[in-house]
């Protein structure tokens, strides 16, 4: 790609952009308001670059056996980095992704398309709004729910509330996982409420970041996974995993850091706190 090509997005106004990665040439970046949100590799879908979609990678590979197809909704496009990972790993896996921008999904299909073969349905509008919306047959059918919605680095309050993870649980088969991508900074409050929220809503949760974030010190992306019943099995794994430094919350640990948080629901939910624009500045 021998420019950056970039779009001033209807909805939103703001500008997506897409840039070549210096160091890591044939892969590719998506800019949202200044901020990274993808990144694809088109010719090795399955190579994930993002600590937290590395995060959320391990999880997809452990929802079923390996190379099994697997019915999955993913609740913010991106670049469709993730959707693109369970075409590559898991052949024949029905998707759903919702987006609200549709001009960002048409901008990302022009410059990184999708594989010709991917069954993927692509659904506009407000995640929230589409997930209800969806055919009643997906529910109680789907084995992995991505929660990943941003307005450019901040996660609307409505995606956040126990109403919405109840509404997000209602769609998961019995062995399925959620998956969201949550973004805090020092002291994890937002988090710490989202972790308790979540679990009210599908029964356990485990909680999968970098040490450093989760010692409260510094901003940073945090994947809580929920189901109805986490296998303990999966905790070394996924600790094993990385990126390193790793640190995967669950049972005793996982109570301790949410002791105190209170349940968010839709009359009090607020959006994550806004990062300082020198996060991204690398």
């Amino acid at each position: 790609m021998a420019d950056s090509p970039s779009i001033v997005l209807k909805g939103s106004g703001l500008e997506a952009r897409i840039a070549e990665d210096r160091y890591l040439p044939g892969t590719f970046s998506l800019v949202v308001d200044g901020t990274p949100q993808s990144h694809v590799d088109l010719d090795d879908p399955s190579h994930l670059f993002y600590e937290y979609v590395r995060r959320i990678g391990h999880l997809v590979d452990l929802v079923a056996d390996p190379g099994k197809p697997i019915t999955a909704v993913h609740l913010g496009a991106g670049a469709l980095t993730l959707p693109r990972y369970v075409e590559a790993t898991r052949p024949g896996s029905r998707q759903q992704v919702v987006e609200l921008e549709r001009d960002l999904v048409d901008f990302v299909r022009e410059h990184l398309p999708l594989p010709a073969k991917a069954s993927m349905r692509i659904r506009y509008g407000d995640a929230r709004e589409v997930l209800a919306g969806l055919p009643s047959g997906l529910r109680g059918s789907v084995d992995l729910l991505v929660v990943d919605v941003f307005s450019g680095a901040r996660i609307p309050a409505h995606v956040t509330s126990l109403e919405f993870y109840e509404l997000a649980a209602s769609f998961l088969s019995p062995g399925g996982i959620i998956a969201v991508n949550v973004a805090d900074g020092a002291g994890l409050e937002f988090a710490r409420g989202q972790v308790a929220t979540l679990g009210m809503a599908v029964g356990e949760v485990a909680v999968l970041a970098e040490a450093g974030v989760l010692g409260r010190r510094r901003f940073g992306n945090l994947v809580l996974a929920g189901a109805r019943e986490l296998p303990l099995e999966w905790m070394p794994r996924l600790l094993a995993g990385g990126p390193h430094p790793a640190k995967v919350l669950a049972g005793r640990e996982l109570r301790d850091f949410t002791a105190g948080a209170r349940i968010v629901t839709d009359a009090t939910a607020v959006q994550s706190p806004e990062p300082n624009r020198s996060v991204f500045g690398a």
